[in-house]
C-alpha cells in the first residue's frame, strides 16, 4: 500500500460518523448493507450520507455493489488488512510477533498496552 492511500485512508476516517459507519460495516461483514438501512442506524439524510459513502469509498475501504435496485456497501477487508499491514510492517523492528506476545502478557496481567 502506497503512503498516499494510507494517508487518504486515514483522513476518511478521522471524522466522527465516517468511522461509525466504517465500524458498522466492519462489524455486519462482508454482507454489507443498504444505504438506507446504513442511513437509518445513524439517523443521517440521505445526502449525508451519501457523502460519507462516496468519502469512503473513494478511499477505498468501502464497496458498493448495485442489488436490483439497492446499493450495498461492505467494507473492503482486503484494503483493511493492507492498511493494518501498512502500519504495523515495521513494528519492534520488523518482528510482530514480539510486539504481539507485549500485548498478550500485559492482557493477561491485567495492564493494558501503553
Amino acid at each position: 500500500m502506497k503512503k498516499s492511500d494510507v494517508l487518504t485512508a486515514l483522513g476518511a476516517l478521522a471524522q466522527e460518523t465516517r468511522l461509525d459507519i466504517f465500524r458498522y460495516l466492519v462489524e455486519i461483514g462482508s454482507a454489507g448493507a443498504p444505504a438506507g438501512q446504513i442511513g437509518e442506524r445513524f439517523g443521517l439524510p440521505l445526502p449525508t450520507l451519501s457523502f460519507h459513502l462516496k468519502t469512503l469509498q473513494q478511499a477505498g475501504l468501502v464497496r458498493r455493489i448495485r442489488q436490483s435496485r439497492s446499493l450495498i456497501y461492505s467494507a473492503d477487508f482486503a484494503v483493511i488488512d493492507a492498511l493494518l499491514g501498512y502500519l504495523t510492517e515495521n513494528c519492534c523492528a520488523g518482528h510482530p510477533e514480539v510486539c504481539l506476545a507485549s500485548i498478550r502478557e500485559g492482557e493477561a496481567s491485567g495492564n493494558p498496552p501503553a
